[in-house]
């Protein structure tokens, strides 16, 4: 793994991939440092990269693989090209997911293990049997295109919060990175990005709100395994809900693991995207005023 995660910050070639695994083997694992198994792993993962992270982006089109960290990633190549590639004989399916689940809990973050489960077990199930659906080869990836000229695709999501005995409170999102974040999602094309937003946080969260103003946008570029690079454009209200009442998160909801009322004062201690954290900022001085 940290050959594979050397390679892929350092852009390395195969040559330098190589000298990477043995040095690693050597000084971590003496009895491997002539292991053509470890050799093969990585060489494999680098030569089907392009398909490797095709299916990764396919299944969490939410997050685009510069955002995902650089162990989650280089653990979900390596499991995905076991899935594909190696010989099930060897490496059944489910050992391989498993093994990838332990590496992601031992070297990744607090949610590494549930989003390596989520993506690897999506890619399974879908596939019906390991290796049963390859990218076929006449299908090319979308090219990269300029900024300017990238499709956009607007969202609507909301500070919400409420008033109780204790004080006002927000309801925020934790998400499979550790972040503590807002609700969100996609207007539909009927919709204006206000009602979009109500509709989401009642998806979302189970709570009816009352949008009061704006707060401010972010953007954010995301990849589609078809059209390619999206730039994701995030409209955020302050909208009060009627009761801090227990918030129930959508099932099945992808990329997000908990829902949660906080006091005003407990937010400052919250981890949040630098990209957040102002929006966040806005509406606690706008309810504290």
């Amino acid at each position: 793994m940290q050959a594979l995660c050397e390679w892929d910050v350092r852009d390395y070639d195969t040559d330098q991939l190589k000298s990477a695994v043995k040095r690693v083997a050597a000084e971590f694992a003496p009895g491997l440092a002539e292991d053509a198994f470890a050799l093969s792993l990585a060489e494999g993962v680098a030569k089907q990269k392009d398909k490797l992270d095709h299916i990764i982006e396919k299944a969490a089109p939410d997050w685009p693989l510069p955002q995902i960290a650089v162990v989650d990633r280089n653990i979900l190549r390596l499991g995905l090209f076991e899935l594909l590639f190696a010989d099930k004989s060897e490496v059944p399916a489910r050992v391989a997911i498993n093994e990838s689940i332990e590496l992601a809990k031992t070297f990744g973050g607090e949610g590494s293990g549930r989003f390596t489960n989520g993506v690897l077990g999506a890619v399974y199930k879908e596939m019906g049997e390991p290796g049963k659906d390859e990218v076929p080869a006449k299908k090319r990836r979308p090219k990269d295109v300029p900024y300017e000229q990238m499709p956009i695709e607007k969202l609507g999501g909301a500070v919400v919060y409420a008033r109780s005995d204790d004080g006002i409170k927000l309801a925020l999102v934790h998400d499979i990175f550790g972040y503590w974040t807002l609700s969100k999602g996609r207007i539909e094309n009927n919709e204006d990005t206000e009602t979009g937003a109500v509709r989401e946080i009642k998806e979302e969260l189970n709570l009816d709100i009352k949008v009061e103003s704006p707060l401010g946008q972010n953007e954010y570029i995301a990849s589609d395994p078809e059209v390619g690079k999206i730039r994701k454009q995030v409209t955020y209200f302050l909208a009060e809900a009627k009761n801090a009442q227990d918030i129930k998160l959508e099932e099945g909801k992808g990329g997000l693991s908990e829902a949660k009322w906080f006091p005003l004062a407990a937010v400052a201690e919250l981890k949040m995207y630098d990209d957040i954290l102002p929006i966040v900022t806005k509406a606690i001085k706008l309810l504290s005023e």
